[in-house]
Formats: structure tokens, sequence, C-alpha cells
């Protein structure tokens, strides 16, 4: 009873510092090669993933297909899900970080990465693409503070990743810095005003063991 949690590659907005969001940006070459180092630091563990989860954006996506790859997995079934995508920045996406510390200082900049419940800026429209089309536009945010990115992530594990571990499968798990800050923070039973100390790595796989109750009862960095 397995989990392998594993954030992206770095993203062409992770080079260039500014929010993304749910904007579906690229890896870069470095990213590429992280989610592939990433893939072979998890077979050389003797992990077999029997199956992964991907948010609906493509940097979440090809890091999970490369670590298939480079685990002899890609065939096992791959379910991608608005549920693990980046948390929505609002107005705040495609700005540069520290042009907005410029601009807002650095202490309501950390507020809006880091702070459990602070809101950004809401963003009046959505420009989205047909990967959406089945969702209940009442369930695209607008902005969100990490606890509503928790609110639609820990359904997630309830609905669909815990059982998989119950039925004895080892699952992975390819989000992003904060749906996976999110589902730390509920396996961990993280205090909210210690969530700020989370860090989530760029490719760095984060492997629990579960006993049958699912309780934690060991957690390796690879």
């Amino acid at each position: 009873m397995k989990l392998i949690l594993v954030r992206h590659g770095e993203s062409e907005a992770n080079f260039e510092n500014y929010w993304t969001g749910w904007l579906d940006v690229d890896l870069t070459e470095k990213g590429i090669q992280q989610a592939k180092s990433a893939g072979k630091k998890i077979n050389a563990a003797g992990l077999l993933i029997d199956l992964a989860f991907e948010s609906k954006l493509k940097r979440s996506i090809k890091t999970a297909q490369l670590i298939l790859q480079e685990t002899q997995s890609s065939f096992v079934p791959e379910y991608k899900t608005w549920r693990l995508n980046e948390r929505h920045y609002g107005a705040l996406v495609g700005k540069n970080k520290d042009k907005m510390i410029e601009d807002f200082g650095a202490e309501q900049v950390k507020k809006w990465r880091r702070d459990f419940e602070e809101v950004p800026p809401l963003t009046k429209d959505n420009h989205f693409d047909r990967r959406y089309n089945d969702l209940d536009p009442r369930l695209i945010p607008k902005g969100e503070s990490l606890q509503m990115t928790s609110k639609r992530v820990i359904p997630l594990w309830q609905d669909q990743i815990a059982p998989n571990l119950l039925a004895g499968k080892t699952v992975l798990v390819c989000g992003h810095g904060n749906s996976l800050r999110a589902l730390v923070q509920f396996l961990e039973n993280i205090p909210t005003d210690q969530v700020d100390q989370i860090d989530i790595p760029n490719a760095t796989p984060v492997v629990y063991s579960f006993d049958q109750r699912l309780t934690i009862t060991g957690k390796t960095v690879l």
C-alpha cells in the first residue's frame, strides 16, 4: 500500500517566475530531465506503479507519463482530473512574482502564496478550452485559497485514491505545488497555521506507506 506523490518537473512558468494556476504551460527541457530522473529513482526503489492520477494540465500529464516510461509502467491506467489542478491564482495568473512584490510588498505576496485562507484577487473571466466542458461551470473557480484547493483535492483521496490503496495498489499522484500541499496537509494532519512550511520541490518523489486503516507507517523522499 504505497502512495507516490510527485510535483511536475520545472515548467516554463517556474523558470520565468510567474503565477501559473490553471494556465496550461509546458515543461522546460530541465523539467523533462527532472521527470525522467524521478522515474529512475522510483524504479531503483523497486516500486511497481499500478495506476496514476494526473491533473488536466500538460506539465502534470507529461511528468507522469515520463515517470511511467522510466518505470516500465506505460501500460497502467491514467486518470486525469481537474481536482489535481494547481491552485487557481485568480487575477494574479500570468503576473511576475517579483513584480508583484514590488507593487504589493513581500508580506502580501507571501500570504497569497502560502497562507491557508488567503484568497487572491479574483479574475473576472476564465478562458479555458474543452478539457473542462464536462465540468459543472459552478465548480470552476475565479481564484482560490489553499483551503478552497483542499476542498476539491480531498474528495479525490476519499473517492478514488484511498480505495485503490486499500485494494493493494501502488498509486502515483502527479500534481502541482499547491494541490499536493493540500493533500500532504490532510494526510499528515498538519495544523493550518503550519502549512506555509510544507515544501513540495519539483519532481521529487515522496513515498508514503500505509496500514490497513490508511494510517501512515512510513514516509521516504527519494
